[in-house]
């Protein structure tokens, strides 16, 4: 398990929005990992820790049986944690929506629009001492 603490990812410098935009699914389709990012961390803000968030998104993709998840959560964790994941700098909540996140002191994420006041404080350092990070520019230099 690996933790990322204490730290900001700010917005791609290429995200095409000015504002956090929520994202959606097309009718009749699946939720995207983006989608089922936000809808987390948006309903439940510092509860996650990135690989708790990587876990449940993984979950509901795969639309895994309530009655598979408590048998087997934890061969599912370790296959799923058998191969690396991208931290959120790669999620496209900041490198197209619009959306920092914050990693606290523990580890837990939270969103912030880049609209918001919040988001600001975070970015000015007037809201603690964050280590400051980009997102994933979406297209190279």
């Amino acid at each position: 398990m690996r933790l990322i603490i204490d730290t900001f990812v700010q917005v791609a410098q290429d995200c095409p929005v000015t504002t956090g935009v929520v994202p959606t699914t097309k009718p009749n389709a699946k939720p995207s990992i983006h989608v089922l990012q936000y809808e987390l961390l948006s309903i439940d803000p510092y509860r996650y820790t990135i690989d708790d968030l990587i876990y449940e998104v993984h979950i509901r993709h795969k639309e895994y049986p309530e009655e598979t998840i408590a048998k087997d959560a934890d061969r599912i964790r370790a296959e799923l944690f058998s191969k690396s994941h991208p931290c959120m700098r790669a999620s496209m909540l900041p490198k197209k929506y619009g959306w920092g996140v914050h990693y606290d002191p523990a580890g837990k994420l939270a969103i912030y629009g880049m609209e918001t006041e919040q988001y600001r404080k975070f970015v000015e350092g007037t809201s603690g001492t964050p280590k400051l990070v980009y997102a994933m520019r979406n297209k190279r230099a």
